[in-house]
């Protein structure tokens, strides 16, 4: 009953025709990785995946029904002032995934949507998972019974107490960063005796899959070195995970990379003054977080909001009309 009322009510459209009573406003859309079977890699990426089938069906309502928009044509209007266009969508990409690449590129290009890819600089180099896939798969595969963590709290794995003991160490894992990061998770990994398949390494793309987006007509942005959560970590920490990423990303590319995305990986906030001015003093242009909302005018873009996509094209575009109508989601 309530899919048929929303279809209802989008057939009116009555939320588009309150949208156009509001000031334009812009939504930027977080995507991870678009897979042909997301199931294969739900214990590592967990539930990130969008299918390749619905994931081109967003990206044709964006073209058909909105204004794709670049992320620097967002930024330029928001420096200058100018209005956004209205109905106006931004696609931006988490992580660094090959499928952005091998799926969602020849999906975009065909559409012509200019997307951004944020990349996270460790995991590229070294071909691995960011960690709290690794500790996803850790903790999902391990035959253990039970497992004590840093704080001596003995955790029964049944599969809710699975779940509980990975939140609690992503809570402690998202404050560390480089060496010390690494360290934490393979020894969780040894504790469990479980990790993910070296193999599953390929699921992150090479630095000549990130050229080629560049070259495409695609913005490539910093995604940190670590993934760690930037509101936890010390300013020295702090600096290496935006300005060392920012540096390797334009040396492999010979271009100024110019945009920044805050990882969530766990604990709240993700983003705060501190980083925010971090960011400004290593001169990137912009900053998304994931904090939910649309961008508008005299929006700082330092800090600014994206909308997490549904998993199908009919909740994407409820989801849509309702936010630029100003109703809450």
């Amino acid at each position: 009953m309530k899919t048929w009322a929303k279809k209802q009510i989008l057939a009116s459209h009555a939320l588009r025709l309150a949208g156009n009573l509001r000031e334009p406003s812009t939504a930027i859309l977080m995507y991870h990785s678009v897979m042909l079977d997301p199931a294969q890699y739900a214990d590592s990426l967990g539930d990130m995946i969008h299918p390749e089938s619905e994931f081109r069906l967003q990206m044709e309502l964006i073209a058909r029904d909105y204004l794709p928009l670049s992320l620097d044509d967002l930024v330029g209007a928001l420096q200058t002032g100018r209005d956004l266009p209205k109905r106006s969508v931004v696609i931006t990409f988490d992580d660094g995934y090959t499928d952005n690449s091998e799926i969602a590129l020849p999906i975009l290009n065909h559409f012509g949507i200019a997307a951004t890819f944020y990349i996270t600089v460790d995991c590229v180099e070294k071909r691995t998972l960011p960690w709290p896939s690794r500790l996803r798969y850790a903790f999902r595969n391990t035959l253990r019974s039970t497992w004590t963590d840093s704080q001596a709290k003995v955790w029964t794995l049944s599969p809710a107490g699975r779940q509980a003991a990975f939140v609690s160490v992503c809570d402690e894992c998202c404050q560390l960063t480089g060496r010390v990061q690494e360290d934490f998770v393979l020894r969780v990994e040894r504790e469990l005796e479980s990790h993910v398949p070296s193999q599953l390494g390929a699921l992150m793309m090479n630095y000549d899959q990130i050229r080629d987006l560049a070259r495409q007509g695609h913005i490539v942005g910093s995604h940190t070195m670590t993934h760690p959560n930037m509101a936890y970590i010390h300013n020295g920490e702090l600096r290496t995970e935006l300005a060392e990423s920012k540096r390797r990303l334009e040396v492999q590319l010979n271009m100024q990379v110019k945009h920044f995305a805050y990882p969530c990986p766990a604990l709240s906030p993700h983003w705060n003054e501190r980083t925010k001015e971090a960011t400004r003093a290593v001169e990137y242009s912009s900053a998304v977080t994931t904090n939910s909302g649309l961008v508008e005018v005299g929006d700082n873009p330092l800090q600014l909001k994206r909308l997490k996509p549904t998993k199908t094209v009919g909740g994407l575009q409820w989801n849509l009309e309702c936010a630029f109508a100003g109703r809450t989601i």
